[in-house]
C-alpha cells in the first residue's frame, strides 16, 4: 500500500536519448533514480526518445513523404518519448519502485496550436501532483502536450528541456536536474575539442545565446523558461553527480569578454539578392512556423531540422536560393563588442588558415561567423586554442 509522501522535496530529473538509448541504459537511469527515491525525494522524471529515435521516425517519414504534414509528424515523433517513459516505468517495477508513466497530454502540458515547434502556454500538474504525493516516481513523455483544439503538439528539438523546467515550476521543485552525456557546459564542444573546460556557472542570459547558437546541452526555450520562471538548472553527465554547471541568474563582471564557443555545423542558407524581399520571406516563415536561427544581411539560417515545409515556401518565392553548404561558430559572453581585437584577430586567423569568412553577425552577447560548413568544425578547434585555451592558463 503506497503511503502519503505530500510533505516530501520534489526533484524533477530529465533524462536525454543517450542515456536511454538501450534497455541496459534504461535499467541503469532506474537504479540512479531508485538511489534519489532512498534518499527521501519525490521525483518527477522526465525522458526524451531512445537514441536516435526521432531522427529514424523522420528518416522514414521523408521515405513515405518529402513534405509531411506538420500536425502528422507531431503524432508521429510523439511516439519516441512515450516508448522511453513506459519502458523506464517497466524498469522502475522490477526495481521495486512504485512508478507511473504519462504522456505530456495526461500531464497537463498545455500549449499552443503550433505544431512541430509548440509553446507551453500552462501546466496543470494535478495528475502528477496525486501520483507523487501517493509516493510514485511519475515519468513525463518530453517534448509533447495539447493543445486548446485538443490536438498533439511536440516542443521541437531539445523540448524535453522545456517540459522538465516547465514542471518544475507547476510543481515548486527544488531542484531542476538535466542529466545528458556530458558533465555540463563546457567552454566549446568537448567531442569537438578535447581541451574544452567545464563552466561551474553560467548565467540564463548566457545560456540562452549558447542554446540558440548551437550548444547542445540545454534546449533555448527552456532556459527562456527557467529566466522567467527562476529556476536553477543543474547539468550533469547521467550517473556523474560530482561534476556539474549551475545556470543561473547571476551577475557576469564587466571584464569577462567571452566564456565559450558554439557552433551549428550545417544550416539550410536562404538568400536574397534584394533585401525588400526578405520582408516577405521572414513572414512567409512565420506563418509557416519556422524560426531562423540567424540572419545575416541578406541571407537567413535554417536549422534542418526545423526545415518542414520550406519546400512550398521556396516554390512560391523564386527571388529565395536556397543551399546547405555554411554553417556558424560564435563567440558568446557578455560585453564581446568591447574587445575589438577578438574580432580582428579571428579573422587573421581565419586569413592563415584560409578559412573563407561569408558573413559576420554581431551584438553585445556574441559574434557569429558564417562559414563553409566543412570548415566549422577546425574554426571551433582554432578559436577555442587561440583564445580560450589561453584564458583559462591565465585563471
Amino acid at each position: 500500500m503506497l503511503k502519503d509522501n505530500s510533505n516530501r522535496p520534489v526533484i524533477v530529473q530529465k533524462y536525454g536519448g543517450s542515456s536511454v538509448s538501450t534497455p541496459e541504459h534504461i535499467k541503469q537511469v532506474a537504479q540512479l533514480i531508485k538511489k534519489s527515491c532512498d534518499a527521501g525525494n519525490k521525483l518527477c522524471v522526465v525522458v526524451s526518445a531512445m537514441g536516435k529515435t526521432t531522427d529514424q521516425l523522420l528518416l522514414t517519414a521523408k521515405e513515405i513523404s518529402q513534405n509531411p504534414s506538420r500536425r502528422e509528424l507531431d503524432m508521429l515523433l510523439s511516439c519516441g518519448e512515450r516508448a522511453s517513459m513506459a519502458l523506464l516505468a517497466m524498469a522502475l517495477h522490477e526495481e521495486g519502485v512504485p512508478s507511473i508513466s504519462l504522456t505530456g497530454s495526461q500531464s497537463g502540458i498545455i500549449t499552443d496550436d503550433v505544431h512541430s515547434g509548440a509553446s507551453i502556454i500552462e501546466v496543470r500538474p494535478h495528475r502528477v501532483q496525486s501520483e507523487l504525493d501517493l509516493g510514485k516516481v511519475v515519468i513525463v513523455a518530453g517534448f509533447q502536450g495539447v493543445s486548446f483544439k485538443k490536438e498533439i503538439t511536440t516542443l521541437g528539438r531539445g523540448g524535453s528541456d522545456t517540459t522538465a523546467i516547465a514542471l518544475s515550476a507547476a510543481l515548486n521543485a527544488v531542484a531542476c536536474e538535466i542529466y545528458s552525456d556530458v558533465a555540463g557546459v563546457y567552454t566549446a564542444d568537448p567531442k569537438v575539442v578535447s581541451e574544452a573546460q567545464l563552466l561551474d556557472t553560467v548565467s540564463f542570459e548566457e545560456m540562452e545565446t549558447l542554446a540558440s547558437l548551437g550548444a547542445k546541452v540545454l534546449n533555448q526555450e527552456a532556459v527562456s523558461f527557467a529566466k522567467d520562471r527562476g529556476i536553477t538548472i543543474f547539468a550533469r553527465k547521467t550517473g556523474d553527480a560530482h561534476q556539474e554547471t549551475i545556470i543561473k541568474d547571476i551577475n557576469i563582471t564587466s571584464n569577462k569578454a567571452f566564456i565559450a564557443i558554439a557552433y551549428q555545423p550545417c544550416l539550410l542558407r536562404l538568400h536574397v539578392k534584394q533585401i525588400q524581399h526578405l520582408a516577405a520571406l521572414l513572414k512567409a516563415l512565420s506563418m509557416a512556423g519556422i524560426a531562423p536561427t540567424q540572419i545575416f544581411s541578406g541571407w537567413c539560417f535554417i536549422s534542418l531540422d526545423d526545415s518542414h515545409g520550406i519546400d512550398s515556401i521556396l516554390k512560391k518565392m523564386p527571388q529565395v536560393q536556397a543551399d546547405q553548404d555554411f554553417g556558424t561558430v560564435s563567440f558568446i559572453g557578455k560585453g564581446i563588442l568591447a574587445s575589438p581585437y577578438l574580432l580582428v584577430e579571428a579573422l587573421e586567423i581565419f586569413k592563415n588558415s584560409h578559412i573563407q569568412v561569408g558573413g559576420i553577425s554581431a551584438t553585445t552577447q556574441q559574434v557569429s561567423f558564417a562559414l563553409s560548413k566543412n570548415d566549422v568544425l577546425n574554426a571551433v578547434q582554432l578559436l577555442h586554442n587561440a583564445f580560450l585555451k589561453e584564458r583559462q592558463r591565465v585563471n
